[in-house]
Formats: C-alpha cells, sequence, structure tokens
C-alpha cells in the first residue's frame, strides 16, 4: 500500500499560480509513474499529467499544456505539478496518483494508488 499526500492548493486569482506536491512518506516513489487527475463539481475525474519513474518523460493534456509541470525529486519521495496562467476552468480537486505499469498514461484506472485530493480554486 502506498500512501499519497497532496498539498498546495488554495485560492487564487486568475493568472495567478500554485505549486502542488503529493509526497509518499516512507516509501520510495522513484519505483512508480505518476500522474495528475482533476475533478471539478459533478464531472468525471480527468488527466492532467503524466510522469514516468525516473522524470524523463511527462505528458499533458491540451488543457494545461504550456501553463503546467510536472516534475520529481525521487530523493524526496515527491512528485510536483507547477500550475501558472490559471485560468477560472481549472477549479477543481487536484488527485496524485502512482502506478506500477501504467500502459495508459492518461487512463485513471491505470493507477494504483490516489491521495485524498487537494481543492484549487481560481477566482476572477
Amino acid at each position: 500500500q502506498v500512501q499519497l499526500v497532496e498539498s498546495g492548493g488554495g485560492l487564487v486569482q486568475v493568472g495567478g499560480s500554485l505549486r502542488l506536491s503529493c509526497a509518499a512518506p516512507g516509501r520510495a516513489l522513484s519505483s512508480y509513474a505518476m500522474g495528475w487527475f482533476l475533478q471539478a463539481p459533478g464531472k468525471e475525474r480527468e488527466f492532467v499529467a503524466f510522469i514516468n519513474r525516473s522524470g524523463g518523460i511527462t505528458y499533458y493534456s491540451d488543457s494545461v499544456k504550456g501553463r503546467f509541470t510536472i516534475s520529481r525529486d525521487n530523493t524526496k519521495n515527491t512528485v510536483y505539478l507547477q500550475m501558472n496562467s490559471l485560468k477560472p476552468e481549472d477549479t477543481a480537486v487536484y488527485y496524485c496518483a502512482a502506478g506500477g505499469l501504467v500502459p495508459i498514461w492518461t487512463s485513471k484506472t491505470a493507477y494504483e494508488y490516489w491521495g485524498q485530493g487537494t481543492q484549487v480554486t481560481v477566482s476572477s
């Protein structure tokens, strides 16, 4: 079992920035590919970003490409999501997820472990 703990969410104005963190206390996250997903009220959970185990491969949804950056520090067992130029439509609960084998990076069913989520609210 891998416990994932997200932090860094909050209220920000349009155009602002936030950095989300996802930590796995006591576990080697380097064994897992990682993803970030968001879920807006009344909507399905959807893919945001992916990073492979080493950090050498990243992939983004079209809606965040060029604005968000996923990264990881395996020495700290932490994955990050830097969110810039935030828009009201980015408002959602953001979840990090870990998978030992993630054949389809954008599919939530490919990930085994999930955090509890952190709320991001972008005000206009």
